[in-house]
């Protein structure tokens, strides 16, 4: 269950969370301001997270952004054990509880437990257990003024669930995050998909994670249909995409829907960005090759995000020679761009780690998948850049033997003319040429399942 809740001690909130999604928090906490309480020993895989947030607005402004996190309360009391809990309510000054708990106001007290179910009788029993608070108004279950929540996480064995939770929070609901984006922006929904889009809640994880905000202007090198786009036009942010494939970029070709021959005259990026009211952010999308320098010097991208194709659903391509135009058919009025298949995986990604140091602002984010080869991976097979820090690498498993990492660097030094050939310099080239290979390691991994499957069905 990915629930993520967030709490509050003074300034303090719990957020209901997927472990699994902390990058995207701290992100967040960056951009509004806060950070984890440091005060309390927080188990990592624990739903329940305590966070340190200067004001409730800027709790409010954080649940606008988070598609990982659930909801955050102003926490006011918390414990290993029910004592704990009513003793550290008890302690909460009740000058800042008396806003909330006027005669005149309505309220209503809920109960939310991880990993195990309480009957009605139960609940009954630990909401009664609060008598000793000073609640003045009446109880309204249907539209209350203000809710309050008791949490209980009872850890994550469901087969050894304790008798008693290992953490107790109680605390005021302030909002709850943008999980519905997840189903308004369905890629099902949308007008023109391609093999590749990307599903709409990995789409604004990535833009959290870029810390996107309004007026920024981000760009996406490797854009296809446009999907990591209308994330960031949702935050406010201005977009930009180029793409080697002229029949994507101008919603040509054939359609990737079942049942669907050709493309309509409706389906093309901009069309994308008009589904959801958000055109007005949509600046252009360029026939380009991003293994080619076609940018004026200086900096002009906030955030660059993307996902580079891995050779699987998407060739890896970039343009060729004269010489190989000549004795290529691919070469058409159709596509007036000619295509090579020779773009190396390590070449992608060294050519994009380049370009962002180059043309990203200082503070400006790169946030990027990079496939892996479970059996091979390291943390050395990461591509650095002298001009970039690593914050965060996120798995996501694709099969048994391969996964995907979602990368997030920042711009943290200027670039100069030194750093354009750096990662030939530092000896480091040679670990990342395993990329090269990773089409032939997913597909015989593929063939080896599926032998295996029909061996399997022969018994």
């Amino acid at each position: 269950e990915d629930v993520a809740k967030a709490c509050i001690k003074s300034h303090v909130f719990v957020l209901p969370q997927d472990h699994a999604m902390i990058p995207e928090i701290t992100s967040l906490l960056s951009l509004y301001g806060g950070q984890f309480n440091n005060q309390q020993e927080i188990r990592v895989n624990s739903p329940f997270w305590i966070l340190d947030i200067p004001s409730e607005e800027m709790a409010r402004g954080l649940m606008k952004r988070t598609v990982c996190a659930k909801s955050i309360f102003e926490l006011w009391g918390h414990g290993r054990s029910a004592g704990e809990l009513y003793t550290s309510l008890k302690s909460y000054p009740v000058e800042k509880m008396l806003p909330y708990l006027q005669a005149d106001s309505t309220y209503k007290i809920r109960i939310h437990t991880f990993n195990k179910t309480l009957t009605q009788a139960e609940k009954i029993k630990k909401i009664d257990a609060l008598e000793f608070l000073p609640f003045s108004g009446k109880v309204n279950l249907k539209s209350p003024e203000h809710v309050f929540w008791i949490l209980e996480d009872y850890g994550l064995e469901p087969n050894n669930v304790p008798e008693e939770p290992l953490d107790l929070y109680f605390g005021r609901w302030i909002a709850d995050g943008q999980r519905e984006l997840i189903e308004s922006y369905s890629v099902k929904k949308r007008h023109f998909i391609g093999n590749t889009s990307m599903d709409a809640c990995l789409s604004f994880i990535m833009a959290n994670h870029g810390r996107v905000k309004p007026n920024d202007i981000v760009f996406d090198p490797f854009v296809g249909t446009g999907g990591l786009l209308i994330s960031s036009a949702h935050f406010g942010a201005y977009v930009y995409g180029a793409d080697i494939d002229y029949n994507t970029v101008h919603g040509l070709g054939k359609a990737s829907r079942k049942n669907q021959k050709w493309r309509g005259p409706d389906e093309n990026i901009r069309a994308n960005l008009r589904q959801y009211g958000l055109e007005r952010f949509y600046l252009d999308a360029l026939v380009s090759d991003s293994s080619k320098p076609i940018w004026r010097k200086g900096v002009l991208f906030d955030a660059i995000i993307t996902d580079p194709p891995y050779g699987i659903r998407e060739a890896t391509r970039r343009t060729g020679s004269q010489k190989e135009a000549v004795k290529s058919s691919e070469r058409s009025t159709e596509n007036p761009v000619f295509i090579s298949s020779s773009y190396h995986l390590s070449d992608i990604f060294f050519d994009l780690l380049k370009f962002a140091a180059e043309y990203l602002v200082m503070g400006g984010r790169l946030v990027y998948w990079l496939p892996i080869y479970r059996p091979e991976y390291t943390e050395e097979i990461i591509p650095r850049h002298p001009c970039l820090k690593l914050i965060s690498n996120c798995e996501q498993m694709l099969s048994s033997h391969t996964s995907r990492r979602l990368i997030t660097m920042e711009k943290v030094k200027e670039f100069k003319d030194q750093d354009h050939s750096s990662y030939l310099l530092d000896g480091q080239y040679m670990p990342y040429k395993g990329h090269n290979s990773f089409r032939e390691k997913y597909f015989s991994g593929v063939t080896k399942r599926i032998a295996k499957e029909e061996k399997d069905n022969q018994k």
